[in-house]
């Protein structure tokens, strides 16, 4: 993993979670320690991770627009994760997730994971925008996206559907 894939922020650190440490999870948690180069949390991974493990597994190569793992500098310690479901869109459009483990949640680190890794996605090439989904009545997942500077843009599946776009250049008109 080269540094400039680890996002940095005043209380967390972002790194993509490596394909041999999604292999080796939920089983082999000193095996993706190692690979993940931080402490796992008793809690974590959490259950829609796991689902997801086998397909971040299979991947080559350390893909930037997949899992990443969300560190505690303090305590060196890996309390969530956060990521995208997959490459950019034709539109330019990645969607992203998060969870926290129950421990590290209402402190606003969801929030500042989401926002900062929203904006490493929009400083990627031919990333126009963020986007994500949530369930209506889930009302920590709203206020997180509304903190980390989304805005309503509908729904899809019966899912409240979110946006942040990428800041247009100077004198741009919108696209």
């Amino acid at each position: 993993m080269a540094p400039k894939d680890e996002v940095s922020t005043a209380r967390l650190l972002l790194r993509p979670l490596p394909a041999a440490a999604a292999g080796a999870l939920p089983s082999d948690r000193a095996t993706a320690t190692s690979l993940i180069g931080a402490q796992l949390s008793d809690d974590w991974p959490l259950p829609d991770l796991v689902d997801a493990l086998p397909l971040f597994a299979a991947r080559r190569a350390n893909e930037p627009f997949g899992a990443w793992v969300v560190i505690d500098p303090g305590s060196h310690q890996v309390i969530g994760d956060i990521g995208f479901m997959g490459p950019p869109d034709a539109n330019g459009e990645v969607e992203i997730g998060y969870s926290l483990v129950p421990a590290a949640r209402g402190r606003g680190l969801a929030a500042e994971a989401a926002a900062a890794l929203s904006g490493w996605a929009l400083r990627q090439p031919g990333v126009t925008a963020v986007t994500a989904t949530c369930e209506p009545d889930n009302v920590a997942s709203i206020r997180t996206l509304e903190r980390s500077g989304f805005s309503r843009d509908g729904t899809r599946e019966s899912l409240l559907r979110w946006r942040l776009d990428a800041p247009r250049a100077p004198g741009r008109p919108p696209e």
